[in-house]
């Protein structure tokens, strides 16, 4: 794990940082403790010893320090055969699906929660959570009994967030019966505070202009920059975000980033929820192929702005492509006086006041997530 992240260094990727070199030694720490965990010993394999899982490790800190970078590099080396990385907010909603399941399947099966850990245990030794956060009462009520679970059965947790644990849930309903959650959470975990100075996110998005025009080669290479600068020493691969009776496909992303064309956005049938989905799960999106948004357009105009609404609430980080500046892609048309808004926030997001604001992940508005998909004014 340190010499990945020297190499990285010595290669020009990334550069040498105090308080991230103090995470990668917790995390060397535990590679080594899982290496000992996964080979066992020859007591434990004919059971006269058993073989307890090491501590797992809660990685806090601001946005931008290098929380996803390093533990996503500690995941690929990790020695562990059964391991998941998964951003939190999805491995819940996988969760609370798991729990409705077999509730439809055991009506008369009481407490569904030993099935729904045993059934992750089967599946994974080692658990990897990006951005741990609660913030519905829904998670909330379950994770004390699930974590227990998931740890009696010897899962290993590696989690990273932007709380200290005893400011998770704050402020939230109910909160006085998260707090033994709480308790658990730090009793069985290292706690290490990734405290860099430096916001290594902000200095790249800042690095470049996050508005390239016209389309084409050029605005391509540009894009393509800016995405492997963003997604250092993280390994890209396609996302399938799920939503209620339908998924949208994120053919690249990596380290919270992802890279999507206008038209899968913009031109299929999407809808509010697609789009708060998307904004909940990635902190910057790279737009590909933004083009003049003419008259007949007007449902396209309406994804986008619809598009656009919900990455700016969300604080999400845009990059793009397009065959105009804001201010020109919709001169005129049914929605041109609803597209200034649209216009004003776009020359915002580029602003280094916007990106230096902290991404809202998380929990999206479940009426929304209701959508079908269509989009109000499509004709």
């Amino acid at each position: 794990m340190a010499a990945a992240y020297q190499k990285l260094i010595a290669d020009g990727q990334i550069e040498a940082d105090a308080a991230q070199g103090a995470a990668v030694a917790a995390l060397e720490r535990l590679y080594l403790a899982l290496q000992k965990y996964q080979s066992g010993g020859w007591l434990q394999k004919i059971g006269l010893k058993k073989n307890t899982a090491p501590q797992g490790l809660y990685i806090y800190g601001a946005v931008g320090r290098g929380k996803s970078m390093l533990m996503d590099l500690f995941f690929a080396l990790a020695p562990i055969a059964k391991k998941r990385r998964v951003h939190f907010h999805a491995f819940m909603q996988e969760t609370h699906a798991r729990i409705h399941e077999f509730r439809q399947a055991n009506p008369k099966a009481g407490d569904p929660m030993p099935a729904v850990a045993q059934a992750i245990a089967d599946e994974v030794t080692l658990l990897c959570f990006d951005e741990l956060q609660v913030k519905d009462i829904a998670d909330a009520s379950i994770l004390g009994r699930l974590f227990a679970l998931l740890l009696e059965a010897g899962i290993v947790v590696v989690a990273t967030s932007n709380r200290h644990p005893d400011e998770l849930y704050k402020g939230g309903l109910n909160r006085h019966r998260f707090l033994p959650f709480i308790e658990f959470l730090k009793q069985r975990h290292d706690v290490h505070e990734l405290a860099a100075e430096r916001d290594f996110r902000l200095a790249r998005l800042t690095a470049a202009p996050v508005w390239f025009t016209p389309c084409g080669p050029p605005a391509r290479k540009n894009l393509d920059e800016r995405f492997d600068t963003l997604t250092q020493g993280v390994a890209v691969a396609p996302v399938t975000l799920a939503l209620k009776g339908r998924s949208l496909n994120v053919p690249r992303a990596a380290g919270g980033v992802a890279r999507m064309g206008f038209d899968a956005l913009c031109v299929e049938a999407r809808g509010a929820g697609d789009y708060l989905v998307l904004a909940g799960r990635f902190h910057t999106l790279v737009l590909d192929n933004v083009p003049l948004l003419e008259p007949q357009k007007k449902n396209e105009a309406v994804r986008f702005v619809t598009l656009i609404d919900a990455l700016y609430e969300a604080k999400v980080k845009l990059i793009a492509s397009a065959d105009g500046l804001p201010q020109k892609l919709y001169p005129s048309g049914d929605e041109a006086f609803e597209f200034e808004r649209t216009v004003s926030r776009l020359m915002e997001m580029q602003s280094r006041d916007y990106l230096a604001l902290p991404h809202i992940s998380g929990p999206i508005d479940e009426a929304a997530n209701e959508a079908t998909g269509e989009m109000k004014g499509e004709a």
